[in-house]
């Protein structure tokens, strides 16, 4: 018996690159930190919010590399000559990645009130009709 993957069915040609995507985004091992959201805001806009409570804008990084979105957390080094009773605020260091799908783009990122909101765009493709002439052999 033959598996049949995504990329392998014979109607889908050129696909074969989406099963190493999932595989991609599996692997990308996001653990919840710091919690986000999704939202859909118009028919080709999205905006990823992430809760980074405690970080400033020099803190967070946020790069697009062979369309995958990363956000980077770090904050500066503890000062060491503070004495915590209680430390109940986390402030450990993060990374989350998304897979951009092509002809979605970055337009902007803004810090309100603890929450990193990262806009994306769909570009709308243009419609295009070819005719294929056929040659006589």
């Amino acid at each position: 018996m033959t598996k049949l993957t995504l990329g392998s069915h014979p109607f889908l040609l050129g696909f074969d690159q989406l099963e190493r995507l999932v595989e991609r985004t599996a692997k990308s091992g996001n653990d919840g930190y710091p919690p986000f959201n999704i939202e859909q805001s118009d028919r080709n806009a999205f905006r990823i919010t992430l809760a980074v409570a405690g970080f400033g804008e020099d803190d967070l990084s946020i790069i697009v590399e062979d369309r995958q979105l990363v956000i980077r957390g770090k904050q500066a080094e503890a000062d060491e000559t503070r004495v915590f009773l209680h430390r109940g605020i986390a402030a450990r260091q993060f990374q989350k990645a998304f897979v951009l799908a092509d002809g979605v783009d970055v337009a902007g990122a803004t810090t309100v009130n603890g929450l990193l909101h990262i806009d994306l765009e769909r570009a709308v493709p243009d419609t295009i009709v070819q005719t294929i002439q056929i040659k006589k052999g």
